[in-house]
Order: structure tokens, then C-alpha cells, then sequence
């Protein structure tokens, strides 16, 4: 699935989500819920330097893989899965769990490659029987 398809998804399914943005590692916006590209570039920063913090702050060797900051006027979620990572602002109280579950599910989705279809079988024709 392309990650535009994706957030259309995502969004249809989380009420709670405001924007979102799909980051690749590189910290460029792949895909976003917003018509507004500079909006789009700031909240892939915002995601990105939440990650990167508290993995800092964890110390070296440590990795991050998500993390949600709760402000008044609503929350910033960020994930990172492999390449590719998304970052989401919500409403205020979300239901966190939920919105993370939401989060890896999109996330997974851009990972999913479709499975090849098989070739259908050809039949071999009968055999005519001849009278001898």
C-alpha cells in the first residue's frame, strides 16, 4: 500500500487524529493528511527531535521507537519502524493506546508488500480415446 493510501486510511479509521505525516529515515516527508507543506515539514521535525530526545536521553545504544508528548491543546505522537517512521497530532485526551495501535498499524501496512499471485493452471485436454 502507498503511504497516502495509508493515511487516508488511518484517518478514516482514528477520530482522534488530526494530521499525520509519514517520515522516511532521512527525516523527509513521504506522505501527509495536509495540503500544507510547510505544516507537513514541521511536524515531521517535531516527531523526529521527540524520538531523537528521548533516545538521548536514555543514553548510547539506546533506541526509541515511540513516544507521545501531551500538550493542552492535544498530543504529539511519533513512531519509528525500520525506515520509515509517523508522526501524528490529535485532539486533546486521546486514548493513547488506541492512537499507537492505529500508528504501528498504518506503519505495518507501508511494509506489506502484496502477495504474488499465483498462475492459474492450464487444464491439459483429454486424451481422445481412438477405436482401434
Amino acid at each position: 500500500m502507498d503511504a497516502t493510501a495509508a493515511l487516508a486510511d488511518l484517518t478514516e479509521i482514528s477520530s482522534q487524529i488530526e494530521a499525520a505525516v509519514v517520515v522516511a529515515s532521512d527525516g523527509s516527508v513521504l506522505a501527509a493528511t495536509t495540503d500544507d507543506a510547510a505544516r507537513s515539514e514541521r511536524i515531521a521535525r517535531t516527531g523526529t527531535a521527540l524520538l531523537d530526545a528521548a533516545a538521548e536521553r536514555l543514553g548510547a545504544g539506546r533506541s526509541v521507537t515511540q513516544v507521545e508528548a501531551v500538550l493542552r491543546s492535544g498530543s504529539v505522537f511519533a513512531l519509528r519502524d525500520g525506515e520509515r517512521g509517523i508522526v501524528a497530532t490529535t485532539t486533546p485526551s486521546p486514548t493513547s493506546g488506541l492512537v499507537f495501535y492505529d500508528l504501528k498499524t498504518c506503519l505495518r501496512s507501508l511494509a506489506a508488500e502484496p502477495a504474488p499471485k499465483a498462475k492459474p493452471r492450464r487444464r491439459r485436454a483429454a486424451k481422445k480415446e481412438t477405436d482401434a
